[in-house]
């Protein structure tokens, strides 16, 4: 009897604790649950012995499924260490040092030059850096080794495009010291993000988190339920919390950035490296803010928002969210839990000194489309913003007068297609029709142009 009473309990236990982990990033792919993660497999240990053997069970459950392991599946959590007690999962965060060394090794740097100049070989900075490359590595390997390297002050410009934008653009050999940072502690978080966070992150992107919304809108509206008063076919259930934070770049706290990266980096000459960085930067509050438009600062926007994206998906167990850098979706047939969301979310964001803007964060009916990464989204179809329309528009006419001006036309065909291949990914069939129409009258001289 005891026998079964304690199976039963161990049974009760295991499904439990597999049930909270297959919640943490609740993706209800077929690839996620046809995968199952180390955690899952570290799970089969005696529950009822203890907590010594549990512990000793556990770890060496761990280090046999990461010595057999080599492929990492989209949930993966080997940026953890899963223990089990009492049917009580118990992750111990894992921590890495001894990496200065690989940081300052000459097969690095070279890699983050070639990563650096990568699309940039023709710039006058890439070519005089080149010319003496050798010289120039190792003087940066000298300077990263004596911990004597100071980044040169950035250079900044205003872009329009359409909002004001302050971008600050580093000297080049500073660029390869953020890529030789970015080799090595990259893959160390890589780990521990979850997988709809979408930017600045290989295999995502704007495009994949629109599909993934596309999902989403699909398992909230159960496939497009219309609402009883349904005018369009558009008009399904539930609902979206859109939300921004306010000033993000600008608020970034370098206190709490240090502290987040130390709970995974455990050496101390790159957590110097890393604040060197960071404190690299003019801000209006000192130890704030990051340069738009730096490498390190689109990896350290993660990093930071990392601690937001584990409250949404552990703590308030939101089940269909997507963040791209500072902009996140929540969707749910609640508008209720949503707005309790949005409140949650706010007062979390003050443990780390940032806020929702609150102009931009906003629960709306799904049915009334939803502005996200570029697109007016609908259940049924997504379009352009107007004020992109607006500023394509605004181009055909200067390509117009590229053209008259003697600008050959295949220069011009170069700039259209990177508007065209923002615009496929939307219903635009027929805006684009309607501008190669306009382009082609307006330029009768050349050929037919193809169509877009």
């Amino acid at each position: 009897m005891k026998v079964k009473v304690a199976v039963r309990v161990w049974w009760t236990g295991y499904t439990a604790a597999v049930e909270r982990r297959s919640n943490w990033h609740h993706d209800e792919d077929s690839f996620c649950k046809a995968n199952a993660s180390i955690y899952e497999r570290c799970l089969d240990v005696n529950l009822h012995k203890n907590h010594k053997n549990s512990l000793r069970s556990a770890n060496a459950n761990y280090a046999r499924s990461d010595a057999k392991s080599s492929s990492k599946d989209a949930n993966s959590n080997d940026g953890f260490r899963p223990i089990v007690q009492g049917g009580q999962d118990i992750l111990i965060m894992k921590s890495y040092g001894n990496l200065y060394g690989k940081l300052y090794s000459m097969e690095n740097l070279q890699i983050a030059y070639r990563k650096a100049k990568k699309g940039k070989s023709k710039k006058w900075y890439v070519k005089e850096f080149g010319l003496e490359l050798d010289k120039n590595l190792l003087q940066l390997q000298k300077e990263l080794f004596t911990t004597t390297y100071e980044p040169k002050p950035l250079k900044q410009f205003i872009i329009r495009d359409p909002k004001t934008r302050v971008i600050s653009a580093s000297n080049f050999r500073d660029r390869v010291v953020h890529h030789a940072l970015c080799n090595i502690i990259e893959p160390i978080f890589e780990k521990i993000f979850i997988y709809d966070s979408y930017a600045n992150r290989k295999n995502k992107g704007t495009h994949a988190a629109l599909k993934r919304f596309d999902q989403f809108k699909r398992k909230v509206s159960h496939n497009g339920k219309l609402l009883p008063s349904a005018k369009d076919n558009n008009m399904v259930y539930g609902y979206v919390l859109k939300a921004d934070i306010k000033h993000y770049f600008d608020s970034v706290d370098h206190e709490v950035m240090m502290h987040i990266i130390s709970k995974k980096i455990r050496d101390e000459k790159v957590l110097w490296l890393t604040e060197k960085i960071l404190d690299n930067h003019y801000c209006k509050i000192t130890g704030k803010g990051m340069p738009i438009g730096n490498l390190t600062s689109q990896f350290f926007a993660n990093v930071y928002l990392n601690e937001l994206d584990y409250f949404i998906k552990h703590e308030l167990k939101a089940k269909y969210y997507i963040r791209y850098v500072d902009d996140f979706v929540i969707l749910h047939k609640s508008k209720e839990t949503l707005e309790f969301y949005k409140t949650q979310i706010n007062e979390f964001l003050k443990t780390i000194n940032l806020e929702l803007h609150p102009q931009k964060s906003k629960v709306i009916p799904l049915h009334k489309g939803v502005n996200l990464l570029g697109f007016m989204v609908f259940y049924r179809y997504k379009l352009p913003k107007k004020n992109n329309i607006r500023r394509i528009e605004h181009k055909i006419n200067s390509f117009i007068r590229m053209h008259r001006e003697g600008v050959i036309k295949e220069e011009i065909l170069e700039k259209i297609n990177g508007w065209e291949a923002y615009a496929i990914h939307a219903d635009t069939f027929n805006i684009r029709r309607r501008m190669m129409k306009r382009l082609r009258k307006s330029m009768r001289s050349a050929p037919l142009l193809p169509f877009i």
